[in-house]
This record gives C-alpha cells, sequence and structure tokens, in this order.
C-alpha cells in the first residue's frame, strides 16, 4: 500500500474506488479482505454477518492479487462484497436464516454469486437475514450471528435499539456500517429497497427476470429478484452490471435479453425528466418527518431541470391484500420440498413417515414462515382458490397496467419507500403492522418494475430516510441515472453512522 492510503480509511471508500486502487496496485485485495474482516469481528454487536470463513476469503483475495498482476483483472476484481444469506455457496453455509438449513452446505454457487465471483468479487462472508426472506424487520431470523452465542435480531447502525429492516437487513447493516463496501440482497416485496431507506444506503432491484433466481432459495417465485446494495447510484451500477444477465438453461424465469452496462447513462443530463408523483403515496399514513425529507429531494430534482407530474396510482391500497395471498400460496408450494428426507432439519424422535414430517417442519420453521404457509395453503385449498388466488392475480394485472398508463404521462416515478423511519426492536408486536409498512413497495413488486431507494435526509430520532424511484420495464440505467445526478448535488448517500 502506498503511504498516501491509510489502512483506516479503506472502510469509507465506495466500490468504484477501491476498483480502481486495485487496478492501479496501490491496496492489495489481500489487505482490503483483512481490513473488512477486522472490522465485521469489531462490529459483531450488530449480527450482521452468519458466516465467515477467514481463510477462503484470503484464498480468494490472493486469486485476485495474482490474476491483477497478470494483467486478468475483471471489472470487480480484488473487491471485497457479502453475500444475503438466502443466495446458496459452496464454501459457505447457508441456512437462509432458518433451522431448517443450519449447517446446511451447497453443493454449487447461485448464479449471482459466481457472475459477480467472474468478474472477481472477492466474498467476505454470509450476512443475516429474516428467515426465507419473510419479514420486513430482520426480528425473524433464527441464526445465530457471528460472534454471538443465541439468536439476536440484527442492529441498525444509526441506533442500535431499531431495526434495519427485512429482509435483507443483514445487508443493509454491513454497508451502512462499513463492514462491507456492497453485498447482495433479494426483493419479494421490497426487501432491498425498505432495508436500504432504514439504513441510509442504496439499493436497486431490476427488472422481475433481470437476474437469475438460479441458486436463490426460493419464497414466492413470481416475485423474487436479487439487487445489489451499496453506498452510491453509480457503486450500484457497477455491480448491476455483473449480477444481471440471461442464465436460461437453469432459471425458467430468465428473460432472453444480454447483459448491459447500467453505468453508461449515469451523467446524462436529467433536463427535462418527467418525474411522476403518486397522491396515492403522499395520503394520510405518511409521517411528516418522512414526508417533508421526501418533499426537500424532489425539490432538488426540480433544481436539476426535472418535472414534477402527477399521476394516480388508484390500486395502491389493493397490493397489500394481493401480495399477501400470492407470495404465501407461492410459498407454501416452494417450502414444501422442506420435509426432512431429502436435505435440512429432520426430526430425532417420530413414529411413522406423516408424523416425521409433522414434527420436521414444527421445529424447523419459524412463526412468521409457519403463518405464511398456512395462509398459502388456505388460499390454495378446494373452493378458495377461485375466491382467493384467482382474484389475486387479476387484481395483479390491474395493478400493471396503473403503472403502465402512468407512465404514459412521466418518464419515472418517485415517493416514499417506507410511511415512517425504522421503528424500535420489538415494537410491532402484530405482524399486521409489517405488512402495512410494505405500502409503498409492494405495488412495484407486483408490477415486477425496477425499483430503488435513495438516501434524502433524515426523520424522527435522527434516522435516514429513503426516496423510492420506480422505472418501467428495463428502465434500470435511467433509475441509476436520475439517482446519481442527485447524489451529485446532495451528500445524503455519503453520511455514515456515528462510530463507525
Amino acid at each position: 500500500m502506498t503511504n498516501s492510503l491509510s489502512t483506516q480509511s479503506l472502510h469509507d471508500l465506495n466500490v468504484h474506488d477501491l476498483a480502481l486502487l486495485l487496478k492501479n496496485k496501490q491496496v492489495s485485495s489481500v489487505e482490503l479482505a483483512e481490513h473488512f474482516l477486522r472490522r465485521s469481528h469489531k462490529h459483531a454487536q450488530l449480527g450482521a454477518y452468519v458466516a465467515v470463513d477467514e481463510a477462503t476469503t484470503l484464498a480468494q483475495a490472493q486469486a485476485a492479487d495474482q490474476r491483477i498482476a497478470q494483467g486478468n483483472a475483471g471489472a470487480l476484481e480484488g473487491v471485497p462484497i457479502a453475500h444475503k444469506d438466502i443466495f446458496v455457496t459452496r464454501d459457505f453455509v447457508t441456512t437462509a436464516g432458518s433451522r431448517m438449513l443450519k449447517g446446511y452446505r451447497s453443493p454449487f454457487d447461485a448464479t449471482v454469486v459466481s457472475k459477480l465471483a467472474t468478474d472477481g468479487a472477492v466474498t467476505l462472508g454470509k450476512l443475516n437475514c429474516d428467515e426465507f426472506a419473510m419479514g420486513s424487520s430482520n426480528e425473524n431470523s433464527a441464526i445465530a450471528p457471528v460472534g454471538q452465542e443465541t439468536v439476536t435480531p440484527v442492529r441498525n447502525p444509526w441506533n442500535v435499539e431499531r431495526i434495519p429492516g427485512g429482509s435483507s437487513g443483514g445487508s443493509a447493516t454491513a454497508v451502512a456500517a462499513r463492514l462491507a463496501p456492497a453485498a447482495t440482497g433479494t426483493d419479494t416485496g421490497g426487501s432491498i429497497r425498505q432495508p436500504a431507506a432504514f439504513c441510509g444506503i442504496t439499493g436497486i432491484k431490476p427488472t422481475y427476470g433481470r437476474a437469475s433466481r438460479y441458486g436463490m432459495v426460493a419464497f414466492a417465485s413470481s416475485l423474487d429478484q436479487a439487487g445489489p446494495m451499496a453506498r452510491s447510484a453509480q457503486d450500484c451500477a457497477l455491480l448491476l452490471s455483473s449480477l444481471c444477465g440471461p442464465d436460461l438453461d437453469r432459471d425458467s424465469t430468465s428473460l432472453d435479453m444480454p447483459a448491459e452496462d447500467y453505468s453508461r447513462k449515469l451523467n446524462d443530463s436529467i433536463e427535462g425528466l418527467r418525474i411522476g408523483i403518486p397522491k396515492e403515496f403522499f395520503g394520510e399514513g405518511l409521517a411528516d418527518d418522512v414526508r417533508t425529507a421526501i418533499d426537500a429531494a424532489l425539490k432538488e430534482y426540480e433544481k436539476l431541470g426535472a418535472k414534477l407530474v402527477p399521476i394516480n396510482l388508484p390500486r395502491t391500497a389493493l397490493s397489500i391484500p394481493v401480495y399477501y395471498i400470492i407470495a404465501p400460496a407461492e410459498a407454501s408450494s416452494n417450502l414444501s420440498r422442506f420435509d426432512g428426507v431429502k436435505f435440512g432439519h429432520r426430526a430425532k424422535n417420530y413414529t411413522d413417515l406423516a408424523d416425521m414430517y409433522k414434527k420436521t417442519r414444527a421445529e424447523g420453521f419459524g412463526d412468521e414462515v409457519k403463518r405464511r404457509i398456512m395462509i398459502g395453503t388456505y388460499v390454495l385449498s378446494h373452493g378458495y382458490y377461485d375466491a382467493y388466488y384467482l382474484q389475486a392475480q387479476k387484481i395483479r394485472r390491474m395493478i400493471a397496467d396503473d403503472f403502465q398508463n402512468a407512465f404514459k404521462q412521466c418518464d419515472l416515478i418517485a415517493g416514499p419507500v417506507a410511511p415512517t423511519v425504522a421503528w424500535k426492536i420489538g415494537a410491532h408486536k402484530d405482524p399486521l403492522a409489517d405488512y402495512l409498512a410494505d405500502i409503498f413497495t409492494l405495488p412495484g413488486s407486483l408490477a415486477g418494475l425496477p425499483g430503488m431507494s435513495v438516501p434524502v435526509g433524515f426523520g424522527e430520532g435522527g434516522m435516514p430516510v429513503g426516496m423510492q424511484l420506480l422505472g418501467s420495464y428495463f428502465q434500470e440505467a435511467r433509475l441509476l441515472n436520475a439517482a446519481h445526478r442527485f447524489q451529485q448535488a446532495t451528500d445524503w448517500h455519503a453520511r455514515k453512522p456515528e462510530g463507525f
């Protein structure tokens, strides 16, 4: 490392800058990996990591350094990142936050993991998440974090008494606390955007099908989508370019579209950009502190030359019942494979096969997962399929149509990510409170649209506020451009929690 570079400042650099330092041989990948591993141990009380293997990480870093020396560096060569524990990995255990998969080691890597590795990324470890990605607070994990003997919720580095959001809360906390320059996440109903907003970082969910679902432990197959979480739109563009692309042989939901360079439009002017403002996103229930931060951000966009256009998304309120019929129905089907026969947890004491199934699933699944399995089984059962599931699918199509009608009037849609800032751990005793908090992220997920969260200020208790940007299908580059230009004019994304 050159004398002009302090080891202490490495964690404050973003992915783009770290990649340049590595390329110019101003720092080695091994030095970076060691630095971030030390930080993960130092701040283990946050509960972000559930699996680390220093030997594996350093071996990957050494191999990256060799490729850099040979001039064979990929776009992310030597950059350390961490993966949400919903992606299977050969070199690290994969639990999906569940007792059902405790200690499970996959024989292969998820496509998202392998694509990032092909571009040179080094894996720091696996990050905590709500069990099977079911949750909005990261209080549903059943796995004890690294360095802790008991199961504890992931903590928000801006205030350790508050949640980081979910289900990608471990990813959001790791990036916000500078325990990793970037992380992968998954978004089923807002699980990238909401924790990104609550932790003051940037996260993007691409159009459904852009990123392969192969090797992602399934929750709701028609909704699950992978995406990056980092500190800036510039970093997200770099990571998204790496992890997206067709995977037709292994993922039937993968789109037959070539990979893109999502950085190509980052610096384009947004003069004349039409930003739709849905009245349904700014009504009763939106906290005043969140509204104030969003309004200030929209004024900044006007200064940059964008135009605000009033629009309607009339079926926004229906997104909650629709999502909580469709997602549990798909979860009920996907999680039927966890029966104690082929892999995962198996009850020790049982009398026959049926008893083994019952006891295995009772012991292996947590309360929230059981709740969703039962809801899903109910709405798919004879006599209720037409009344619930089929009707929900029809309304889902109408919600998607509402967006397409809106995009005839605007280029992007902006609004809050969540009605409030992050709440205190344990504050939501009723699971319905968590469900209702997803009101602004669910519509875009049901429509399969690309969406992202951008830090725009702070609200009650000094907690971060995120603004959601939604685009029409395959408009990720435009979203990232709008976010990047905003971040060039502001510094909300560069703020960090005290002590980190």
